[in-house]
């Protein structure tokens, strides 16, 4: 018998040159993305010097000595975590470019079978940016560690909550971070205007708040890059600013730059020292964008830009800072306003409302981005996605997201109406996702990079150690606000979980029920059923098989469309995927059923074309695989004598009549069919399981998932198909 041609595996074959985004690039281009980092990435590193002392000295300041040790403090703080672990080492855990927890998520599912859907193929490694190692010698602890994690359903679990977990915590980010920023701008005017209260700064701040979330639909694209000049005056600001009082001020506090002061600090202040841990910590706020939007730029633009400009100026400001508060400890609660020379207030605090916005806005753009991401984990409905850029992937705004973050952080705003409550929830949520991407890194250090055990423990102690100091300090302010990530992130981390174990145990049921070959070959050959005009294309989550959702078609509607294909989306835990690589087909049946299996592939950050371009692409697609497989059967036959010739004349002729079929079809028009499932917990199903499916996620699926929006099917093409699934 022949060989089958099966583009499952031969398409997958065909390896496209794309590559890494910012690999190759000349010092002039390096030069330019390190510029325009600065406006996207540290617009919250940046604004942090307006809220840290505060933070800090919440009771003001007992010793003098206190400033120095607290300097001390923040210096350190900055070259541990953003310049040493994230700069120098965790830029280098990207996955193909792209950055931020979930692409260790899918870096690590890569080299390991963790994903609890069981989708699985092994032709997916040849894709181009899929790129995994063979196994060698050297590899034998990082070969334990995978046999470790895919044998172990308590390992995979672990590291898919710890995914959502830090998800959950970015979110809770995006809807803090508006609110201190801004809310700390705005709090400048009162040294300008004394009379207004606090209540009325508020309003002014919840005024400006609506406005950014109103204006998010229109995209950062409209003006992402002439952030980049606001935020570069902000730096040269609180640089020039923070030389200004180290020189009309106090010097001598350079001396901070002796980590014993630190010692000293905690020896004289105890618990106190411990505890104001929670707001040494905001200094780093905004770390993990460098990591999440490391595909916008590249690896040596985000060293050049933090090294040269940004931990410098920063460090500066903050330096300056603590001269002026050496000499005026009393003014503590204001300190960034109060030490800007007279002069220099009033554009000192435009470009500071501007850079808070700006902030807000990059750390929105990030939240959006990673929750698109976690769609193609199946952990989140399916929403609609809108890309606000045709030239930057990673741009995006989810309408839903947008509102309930948008209420968060004015609901906040109102309800703590100070910064030093709001910098409390704040600093739980930096920390968490530090020590998040921390543990993750770890585990790419075993499986991935397979580095020596000395080097992977040194940064595990390390890091881990001071990242649970801060995390100890700040949670025991739980009650002072503390509380508020908590709470969002469990109720984010509930509905997450809620839907992928719903639609993990939905695909396990269409897998156990895929309709055998003899019966799809009885459904076919009933003489009710009859084929009609044009293309049907059945959309199921199945990467194999014919869905159960297929009899019931023809049960309610005895018809098949001409040329039917089974159509499934899938996502890789990569990136992206090149358009030459994104359908893989096989035939189902026999030739004269003209029936099909597609899996359409996509990485997180690739966009599902509009209706008529996918069905165009298809097609194409099907047409090349109907080209292929009759080159492939004929090559199987030697051309010794005439009837070889003629059978491969035969094969050609069929093959481009099969054709010039699609082709006419096509014409007749594409008909998108789903299966509109209702999931039910089966009966003697747990009080609990019923509440999850029957209540939770019918809830979510019927409130938020729109899937022909996010398909980009329109709804004039559209024919859903009512089925029940009892799970």
């Amino acid at each position: 018998t022949l060989a089958r041609h099966d583009s499952l595996y031969g398409d997958a074959e065909k390896v496209s040159g794309d590559r890494r985004h910012g690999s190759g690039v000349s010092d002039q281009i390096i030069h330019h993305l390190a510029f325009q980092s600065i406006g996207v990435v540290y617009g919250d590193l940046g604004t942090s010097p307006l809220y840290t002392y505060s933070g800090t000295f919440p009771g003001g300041i007992r010793h003098p000595d206190d400033i120095l040790g607290v300097l001390s403090l923040i210096l350190y703080t900055l070259i541990l975590l953003p310049l040493l672990k994230y700069v120098f080492i965790v830029l280098y855990a990207n996955d193909n470019g792209d950055g931020g927890t979930f692409a260790l998520y899918s870096l690590i599912s890569r080299y390991a079978k963790i994903r609890m859907i069981p989708n699985q193929q092994a032709e997916d490694a040849s894709v181009s940016n899929y790129s995994i190692p063979e196994p060698s010698s050297q590899t034998r602890r990082a070969q334990w560690v995978k046999q470790r994690l895919e044998s172990s359903k308590a390992a995979r679990i672990a590291l898919f909550t710890v995914t959502i977990l830090g998800t959950s915590m970015v979110m809770g980010d995006g809807s803090l971070t508006p609110a201190i920023s801004v809310l700390s701008a705005v709090s400048g005017i009162r040294e300008k205007a004394p009379n207004l209260t606090q209540l009325q700064v508020v309003w002014i701040s919840v005024a400006i708040l609506f406005l950014l979330f109103s204006v998010q639909r229109f995209g950062t694209d409209k003006v992402g890059y002439s952030f980049a000049p606001i935020i570069l005056v902000w730096f040269v600001l609180i640089a020039g600013i923070g030389a200004y009082n180290l020189a009309a001020h106090d010097a001598t506090v350079l001396r901070a730059l002796n980590p014993m002061y630190i010692v000293d600090y905690f020896r004289r202040n105890g618990k106190q020292a411990w505890l104001s841990l929670g707001g040494v910590v905001l200094c780093t706020t905004g770390t993990e964008a460098m990591f999440a939007d490391l595909g916008h730029f590249n690896i040596k633009a985000i060293q050049l830009s933090f090294s040269f400009i940004i931990f410098p100026s920063v460090a500066l400001c903050y330096m300056g800072q603590a001269s002026y508060l050496h000499k005026f400890p009393q003014d503590v609660a204001d300190t960034f306003y109060k030490s800007i020379p007279a002069a220099m207030f009033w554009p000192t605090f435009i470009v500071a409302i501007l850079a808070a916005i700006i902030a807000s806005q990059a750390m929105l753009s990030g939240a959006f981005a990673i929750l698109s991401k976690a769609l193609s984990l199946g952990c989140f409905p399916r929403v609609q996605v809108v890309h606000t850029s045709k030239k930057y992937a990673g741009q995006v705004y989810i309408p839903e997201i947008n509102f309930l973050v948008g209420a968060a952080s004015i609901v906040v705003t109102l309800a703590f109406q100070t910064t030093t409550n709001i910098g409390n929830a704040y600093g739980i949520c930096v920390v968490m996702v530090f020590s998040i991407t921390t543990h993750l890194m770890t585990v790419v250090m075993l499986l991935v990079w397979k580095k020596n055990i000395a080097f992977i423990a040194a940064f595990y102690v390390v890091f881990g150690a001071t990242e649970m100091l801060y995390l100890t300090s700040i949670l025991s302010k739980f009650a002072e606000g503390g509380y508020l990530p908590f709470c969002f992130s469990l109720v984010l981390m509930a509905l997450m979980a809620t839907w992928h174990y719903v639609h993990v145990c939905r695909y396990w049921y269409e897998l156990d029920r895929i309709v055998p070959a003899a019966k799809l070959a009885a459904l076919l050959g009933r003489p009710d059923v009859r084929r009609v005009p044009g293309v049907g294309l059945l959309y199921s989550e199945l990467v194999q098989g014919v869905p159960p959702v297929f009899p019931r078609l023809v049960d309610k509607m005895p018809s098949v469309h001409a040329v039917f294909v089974f159509m499934s989306i899938k996502n890789l835990p990569i990136p992206r995927v090149a358009a030459a690589e994104r359908f893989i087909f096989r035939r189902v049946g026999p030739a004269e059923h003209r029936m099909f299996r597609c899996v359409a592939r996509y990485g997180y950050t690739d966009q599902i074309e509009a209706a008529k371009d996918f069905s165009d692409s298809l097609l194409d697609g099907l047409k090349l695989f109907v080209h292929e497989e009759a080159a492939f059967s004929c090559s199987q036959h030697t051309d010794d004598n005439d009837g070889d010739g003629a059978l491969r004349a035969a094969q050609a002729a069929a093959a481009e009549e099969e054709k010039r079929f699609i082709d006419a079809e096509l014409e007749r028009g594409v008909v998108y069919l789903t299966g509109e499932a209702d999931v039910v917990a089966a009966p003697g199903s747990s009080l609990i399981k019923r509440i999850v499916v029957n209540y939770v996620y019918t809830f979510l699926r019927k409130n938020l998932s729109e899937s022909h929006k996010a398909l980009a099917i329109p709804k004039d093409q559209l024919l859903k198909v009512g089925i029940t699934y009892e799970i």
